[in-house]
């Protein structure tokens, strides 16, 4: 794995490691938030730009470029939707599995809808929390790190997040 240190000396390899480690991942996560793939790459094109322009200042992550790195597209989009709520949280299914039938995916499609509703009503830390803690399967600590909490307060931070989630889809089905 490439280290802050490489990084720092615009060491090629180091670099490209890090870009081609985190691009995907980066990606999914603007498209979790912004449900747009334009914005989505645009969002990950900015972060490795600032991340770049960080190390160029001689600043960037200390210990954690992953943790740096979300907290850069995290910022990106929260700029971009500034007064605004993003139209998806969650990404469509992408790679469907074409044996299933049209009724479970048309049922598959209606649940997706009602759960990126409910997260729409969710804050955006609260939905960042969620999409990072059980999309993304980060444990607490790194979520804290990128979200600037402690591990506890972004345990709490789960709960809140689940519980208002609760009762948006319970009053849908209402």
């Amino acid at each position: 794995m490439a280290s802050q240190t490489t990084a720092q000396h615009f060491d090629k390899s180091a670099l490209v490691e890090i870009y081609e480690q985190y691009n995907p991942k980066l990606y999914r996560y603007a498209y979790r938030l912004l449900g747009d793939e334009s914005l989505a790459e645009e969002c990950v094109s900015e972060t490795f730009s600032r991340f770049l322009q960080a190390l160029k200042n001689g600043k960037g992550p200390g210990d954690n470029i992953s943790a740096y790195l979300y907290r850069i597209a995290h910022n990106w989009a929260t700029d971009h939707y500034r007064g605004r709520a993003p139209d998806q949280a969650l990404e469509p299914e992408m790679h469907e599995d074409p044996a299933n039938n049209p009724s479970t995916l048309v049922t598959r499609q209606l649940e997706q809808e009602r759960v990126r509703q409910a997260l729409l009503q969710l804050t955006r830390e609260q939905r960042q929390v969620i999409v990072l803690r059980f999309l993304e399967d980060w444990p607490h600590e790194q979520i804290a790190t990128v979200i600037g909490k402690t591990a506890e307060a972004t345990r709490a931070l789960q709960h809140r997040a689940l519980a208002a989630l609760r009762s948006t889809l319970h009053e849908q089905e209402a």
